[in-house]
């Protein structure tokens, strides 16, 4: 009797995940901020990401809906949740910490970035299962039957793409850089790898 939110697990994941792996890079020599700080970070980026994500749904996608409904905004149970919009709440979150703590922007821009790949990989997950965000119809072997789709013709997985690209790919070239190159302490260089793998798998998916 209890639903599974999988959006909602997969965020959890994510969140729980890449709060553990900050910590360890946080370890090591040369990190841009302390163990409280990442403390105070993961709770503002859960702020920004909640917030955020979904005020950029209800702006981006179906303000209509929400000017003639305005308490509907704050049904989260119901669905609607936007990466653009959670994006920019965690930029926002970095920048109040970094602010706040006198930090370098783009250095800890650089290891969150680092943490990202968990929440897109876990999310573009959320996204198969729930059956959203298909991709075009095609016949080859692999290609899956949504039916949420209106029609039955096999569609291609595009959520798993995404998941490999922007989750799974993009972890293994940070990790590379990370851990087997100097990248850490060359400011942006780490959070620009990521934004142009991110770019880029979003562009050849959906094209």
């Amino acid at each position: 009797g209890l639903p599974i939110r999988w959006y909602a697990l997969a965020y959890l994941a994510g969140i729980f995940i890449g709060y553990w792996y900050l910590l360890r890079l946080v370890a090591q020599p040369g990190a841009p901020m302390a163990r409280r700080h990442a403390d105070d970070m993961i709770f503002y980026a859960m702020l920004g990401i909640i917030i955020g994500g979904r005020l950029g749904y209800v702006l981006f996608y179906n303000l209509g809906a929400y000017v003639e409904n305005p308490l509907g905004i704050f049904r989260l149970w119901d669905g609607g949740m936007s990466f653009h919009g959670g994006l920019l709440g965690v930029i926002a979150a970095i920048l109040y910490v970094t602010r706040k703590e006198n930090l370098s922007f783009l250095r800890f821009t650089d290891y969150m970035a680092c943490v990202a790949p968990f929440g897109l990989f876990f999310g573009r997950l959320a996204n198969f299962v729930n059956g959203e965000l298909w991709g075009r119809a095609t016949t080859v072997s692999w290609a899956i039957i949504f039916p949420d789709s209106g029609t039955m013709d096999p569609r291609h997985p595009s959520q798993l793409y995404e998941a490999g690209l922007e989750g799974l790919l993009m972890l293994l070239v940070l990790l590379y850089l990370f851990w087997r190159t100097q990248a850490r302490y060359l400011p942006g260089l780490l959070a620009g790898t990521a934004s142009l793998i991110y770019g880029l798998s979003r562009f050849f998916v959906e094209f």
